[in-house]
């Protein structure tokens, strides 16, 4: 469980990339179920990594949760409510580790939920085999291909078992002390993207929305109703771009908020949306062009 999180985050980013690079946003209700999943997963993850209750985990879950205070109005009351008192705590602690197991039940209905919608008309070919006809029988060929996943899964469980903190990062080792906060908090590598966007915007506010908006402005891509393959090229191309910005918003996410590490995050910042915005342009504005 402890070494296999950032391989689970290494394939969701990827299934995330190839659903932009073949258009899979197509299939609408396969695409929101799937962006919620993500959203559930993030905050699942952020609460295991709190339950370690390390320094960096510690600290983080004060500054992250304490975020929400920007919401007008009740925003203190749901950080107060979060904490379970006036800072965070053992009963934190608890409340994490309570919703820490129950979430992934929800998770699993949510999976099922994005499964029927796929098999509603079936997922996308990336040979355009769309008839049965084209298709290659479950056995023996994919018994057998699907096989080796399994060994491989076998050994995963066993090293898990046999080396439960092997992969883990030295921070998670260090015991939490409330009264000396680190240099500069770290979340774990899948958050680091999202947590450089929040650094480099000055305002809080506007850091927060931009949080959230790193991971809902995928919601806008419900909006394509059409697909020209003219421009598949086009949009290929953006999606490379995308991970690229996106390998070096985290890297400067780990980074001290220096010079000029602060600048670079404002501007890969901005191209992170930007990019974004031009894979959601390349289809939702030639599909009135040329349609």
């Amino acid at each position: 469980h402890f070494n296999g999180a950032s391989l689970f985050f290494v394939f969701l980013y990827l299934h995330l990339f190839k659903g932009l690079f073949f258009v899979s946003y197509r299939l609408k209700k396969v695409w929101m179920s799937g962006i919620v999943i993500l959203l559930l997963v993030m905050m699942e993850a952020f609460m295991g990594y709190v339950l370690v209750w390390a320094q960096m985990s510690f600290w983080a879950s004060v500054v992250i949760t304490s975020l929400l205070s920007v919401i007008p109005i009740w925003g203190p009351s749901i950080v107060t409510w979060i904490w379970s008192g006036f800072t965070v705590s053992s009963a934190t602690l608890k409340f994490f580790f309570v919703l820490h197991f129950l979430v992934p039940w929800g998770l699993l209905l949510l999976v099922m939920v994005h499964l029927v919608f796929l098999h509603e008309t079936g997922s996308t070919s990336k040979l355009y085999c769309h008839g049965d006809y084209d298709k290659v029988c479950f056995y023996p060929e994919y018994w057998v291909k699907d096989f080796l996943n399994v060994v491989v899964w076998l050994i995963f469980v066993v090293f898990s078992l046999a080396c439960p903190f092997f992969l883990g990062d030295p921070e998670m080792f260090i015991e939490s002390d409330p009264m000396m906060s680190p240099v500069h908090i770290v979340p774990e590598w899948y958050f680091l993207f999202a947590y450089a966007i929040l650094r480099a915007i000055p305002n809080k506010v506007l850091g927060v929305v931009s949080l959230f908006f790193s991971i809902l402005v995928f919601f806008i891509f419900v909006l394509v109703e059409s697909y020209v393959s003219i421009l598949s090229k086009v949009n290929k191309f953006f999606v490379f771009v995308f991970v690229f910005v996106s390998v070096v918003l985290s890297w400067l996410g780990q980074c001290l908020v220096e010079d000029p590490f602060v600048v670079l995050s404002m501007i890969f910042s901005f191209l992170y949306f930007f990019v974004v915005f031009v894979l959601f342009m390349i289809y939702y504005v030639s599909g009135r062009v040329f349609l």
